[in-house]
Formats: structure tokens, sequence, C-alpha cells
């Protein structure tokens, strides 16, 4: 934000991971909202809203790495579209891998029911098996779209004083399918903005593919067909609940058919030392390698990148290395989300934020 005049808004939902004690005396200039419970995700966001004084507002996940131009790029997008739209941007994962809920349509049943059993999977440029998605339009390209995923939304206050922020009968899941959908009754455009890049770790709070998560997932889509489609969404429901009874069902044989005791021998494996490479300047290099090596990482290789690099060097792309530690500092977030998307889960990745003390990524 240091070219850009706003504020940030901290919700916390009742963290049992000693969020409070951490950060009640640091970023003073940060507005913290301390939840005894855990309200979901679109009451805390509106929680949050109802305090905002900016022109445009910015929901975003926690679990989320931005490149330092990000804000930039979208509000002068949306300023070229007189700030008659909402935008979401291109989302990678924690190995650098495209998220294909980066851009969706509304759901609609056979869509939905292609993606649940897995078409869009088989298929995933087919404009018939893959509308979910929408994996025929190009995930480098600017797009009007349907929804926008909730890990990032930038809206101009002027919309949400008029669609309002998250309906809070949704928990988790379907909150952005309702509030995209509202911004289009109301006249409004959605955007897909390929123009600038985030990393999305996502899945701790429910791990995708999992039965929960299914669960979770198609009733908060049931809540939006039969807010928003009425009688027309009675069939509509009526399958999802079927669909969901037929994936659980589907998911539990899947985890049998898996299912492997672990042995002293795999924990071994596991703890077993591997060749690393440590990028970055040199500064940030040294802070990482102490960090790399009180976790128990060996046989670290070094590769000295400055900012300006075109490019990911051959010497780590095609070299042995099993996991790649990006440092933050003279090297950008933006360049790192570059490098990541050219690496796009060949290796694990792992990134350093100058004058932290921790190193994170998906794993």
């Amino acid at each position: 934000m240091k070219n850009i005049e706003g504020e940030i808004i901290v919700v916390d939902n009742n963290s049992s991971d000693g969020s409070f004690e951490f950060f009640h005396n640091r970023f003073s200039e940060v507005k913290f909202i301390w939840n005894k419970n855990n309200p979901g995700f679109a009451k805390a966001n509106n929680q949050a809203l109802k305090i905002a004084k900016g022109e445009y507002i910015l929901f975003l996940n926690p679990d989320t790495i931005i490149a330092e131009d990000c804000f930039e790029k979208c509000i002068f997008f949306i300023k070229t579209k007189n700030n008659n739209c909402a935008v979401g941007i291109k989302m990678i994962d924690g190995q650098g891998r495209f998220l294909k809920e980066s851009k969706r349509s509304f759901p609609s049943p056979f869509p939905s029911l292609y993606k649940l059993f897995g078409f869009s999977k088989l298929f995933p440029h087919s404009k018939m098996f893959s509308k979910y998605n929408l994996g025929y339009l190009d995930e480098n390209k600017n797009h009007e779209v349907d929804v926008l995923a909730g890990a990032f939304i930038m809206v101009p206050k002027k919309i949400l004083d008029i669609t309002r922020g998250f309906d809070e009968d949704f928990f988790m899941y379907g909150e952005d399918i309702d509030l995209s959908y509202r911004i289009q009754k109301a006249g409004f455009k959605n955007y897909y903005f390929a123009e600038s890049t985030m990393i999305h770790f996502k899945g701790e709070s429910t791990k995708k593919g999992t039965l929960n998560y299914v669960i979770i997932f198609y009733k908060a889509m049931s809540i939006f067909v039969k807010k928003h489609y009425g009688k027309r969404g009675a069939l509509f429901s009526f399958f999802i609940h079927v669909a969901i009874v037929i994936r659980a069902s589907m998911s539990a044989f899947s985890r049998l058919l898996k299912f492997k005791p672990k042995t002293s021998k795999d924990v071994t494996k596991d703890d077993a030392a591997y060749s690393i490479v440590i990028a970055g300047n040199q500064q940030n290099l040294e802070n990482g390698k102490q960090i790399a090596e009180e976790s128990g990482r060996k046989n670290i290789l070094y590769y000295h990148i400055e900012n300006n690099t075109t490019g990911l060097p051959a010497k780590i792309e095609l070299g042995q290395a099993k996991e790649i530690i990006f440092c933050e500092g003279t090297l950008s977030f933006k360049k790192i989300i570059e490098m990541m998307q050219e690496i796009d889960g060949k290796i694990n990745i792992q990134i350093y934020s100058s004058g932290s003390s921790a190193i994170i990524g998906s794993k």
C-alpha cells in the first residue's frame, strides 16, 4: 500500500493459536476486531465493512501473498470501467499452480454435476464440461465473468452501498457466489483480472476433496439456489442432495482404498536429508539458511538472484533439488510469484519474508 492511502482491518474469529497474544501489541496502524466466537466468513467480513472508510473495499483471505503493485493495478483497472465493476485476480496455490476458482460461472444443474463427478477434470477446456470454472477462457487474459473468489474481491464502495455486504446465511463457501450475483443484478459487472497474480495457500479450513468439504460446499450452493432461483431451483437442489450422497459414498470408499498405516520406515524417510536451494539476495540468504538449518534441512545449495533477473535460472530449473526457498528482500514478492509459476509444482516451494522468523509454504 506504499502508494495508496488506505486502512487495514483484521477480523479474528476466535483463533486458538495465540494470535491475540502475538498481535495485540503489534502493528498499531492495523484495526483488529477480536471475536469471542466463530461467526463465519460472511459475518466477519461484514463487521469490517461496517467500519471501513475507503472508496474501494478489498475482501482478502489471510492465507495469501500479494504482489507489490497488485492494488494499484486493480484500482486503475476499475477506474477504466468508471468504477462500475468488481474485480478478482489470477490465483495460484503455494506450489505455483493456477487455481481454477479464480474465474467461475453461476451454478446451474449440469455444470455443477459435471464438476461434482469429475468431468470438468477430464475435459478441462470444454465449453460444456468445464463451464463451472470457465476452463475454456484463457487464464492469462482479462475476462468478464460471473463469480469472483472470496479470497480476493475488490469492490468500489458505491457498489456495496447498493448491494450491501455478504449474506450471513452462508457460514463458509457460497457467500462469494451470492455477492457476485447481486453485483450483476444491480447492473454492475464482475471481471477476472489476469494482470496481477497472488498466492492463495488455502485448504486449511476444509481440505478440498474431503467429505466435509463436499458437504459444506454443496450445502452452500443449495442455499444460493433456493434464494435466487426460486421454484426453478427445486429440482436443482434435489439433484445437489442426491449428488452429495453419491459423492460422499465415493469419498469414503476412496479413503478405504488409500488407507495405509504409517510405519517407522516411512517416518525415517520423511525426515531424511535432501537437497534444497535457497534463492535470493545475500543478506536474506543468510537468514533463510539459519531457519532452514534449524528445521533440520541439510545439503543446502545457494543461488544469488536479484529482482531484475529474467526468468528462472536454468541451474535451479534443471537441478536435482527437491525444494526451493525463495527469500523476499531484493527479490520482490511479485518476482517470486512469477518464478513459482515457472516451477508449477515440480518441486516443493517455500517462502522467506525479509525480517520474519519463519519460512512458509503449502506443506
